[in-house]
């Protein structure tokens, strides 16, 4: 099947993109590499440099495509708070054109790179599909209107979709092929190894007065290529027939920010120097999945999402850049 992968230079799209190759699909990137990296497009795979929010570069993209997988939008959720209107262009906006296009070059299928964020704070944990939609920063407000609009048109318009739910994505391509880093990063492991590297002085814990144990936040941390493999999972679930859905991909398990930190100690045997400071606009003192609907609709479960993975996984990206 011709798949365009939209954003599919950057961290998760890079990895989702190799994957569906790996599996016999034909793979069309597009990509403004803004925050992705050439380097990390498969070596024979069509790629088209543009932006999400041209159309002309989306239609060369889609052209001939069965299928599209969205994973171009911004994604700090706290940067959404204090910056809404470039969320809005970028995750609202550019994500409506793009589906646009999908229904004009006759596109069947889409799966949507959503997020654990449409949720909010949880009222109970773990998560399932069932809680309530409340979603805490404006990040998971966009993700959560694209869900909505993507049910009315599968409805209208026959394009059946996933929104794949991701809780928080880490780690690299356990075989080392795709080595790109994320720049300027946001999330928490990327920037403990910035530390670790020396790139940065310190980790700096948004909030330690949260009511878990050691008082840092907790969420549940999964591999890259455990979401690569569920997107690959999504797109032959539509593509035999099934319809359009919505889906957890998670653990089952938190970890904090301070268990983190220690684990990457051990890993890196680095000291990583941290300090506490206040609590980001937004934060959920805990966040974790439940998975089981991925189990029972795809057969879909982490293999690599130990934290011990995900870290040793990431170390070696970094020092394979020369940082380590």
């Amino acid at each position: 099947m011709r798949i365009c992968v939209a954003g599919g230079a950057g961290y998760i799209g890079s990895h989702t993109a190799h994957h569906l190759a790996e599996v016999g699909h034909e793979i069309v990137v597009l990509d403004n590499l803004l925050t992705g990296h050439r380097s990390s497009i498969r070596k024979g795979t069509t790629f088209v440099h543009g932006d999400v929010a041209d159309p002309l570069a989306v239609r060369k993209a889609l052209k001939g495509c069965k299928a599209a997988v969205y994973l171009a939008a911004l994604k700090a959720a706290g940067e959404s708070m204090t910056d809404p209107v470039k969320y809005a262009k970028a995750n609202l906006s550019g994500t409506l054109n793009f589906l646009e296009a999908c229904i004009d070059e006759g596109v069947e299928i889409v799966v949507f790179s959503s997020s654990a964020a449409v949720y909010g704070a949880p009222v109970r944990l773990p998560i399932d599909e069932t809680h309530p939609t409340d979603p805490e920063n404006f990040y998971g407000y966009t993700k959560l209107e694209i869900e909505r609009v993507l049910g009315w048109y599968s409805k209208l318009k026959g394009l059946k979709s996933a929104s794949l739910r991701y809780f928080n994505a880490a780690g690299y391509d356990p075989a080392g092929l795709i080595v790109g880093l994320e720049q300027n990063p946001a999330n928490l492991i990327p920037i403990v190894m910035e530390v670790a590297c020396g790139v940065r002085k310190e980790l700096q814990v948004f909030g330690g007065d949260y009511p878990t144990p050691d008082g840092t936040c907790i969420r549940d941390y999964i591999h890259v290529t455990d979401l690569a493999r569920g997107h690959a999972l999504a797109l032959d679930h539509l593509a035999s027939g099934g319809e359009t859905f919505s889906v957890n991909l998670g653990t089952g398990r938190g970890h904090s920010v301070l268990d983190v930190a220690k684990a990457a100690r051990t890993i890196t045997g680095r000291e990583i120097p941290h300090r506490i400071v206040d609590r980001r606009a937004g934060d959920p003192s805990e966040l974790w999945a439940s998975s089981s609907s991925a189990k029972e609709l795809l057969g879909w479960e982490a293999e690599h999402s130990s934290i011990e993975e995900i870290l040793e996984t990431t170390w070696n990206a970094y020092r394979k850049n020369g940082l380590g």
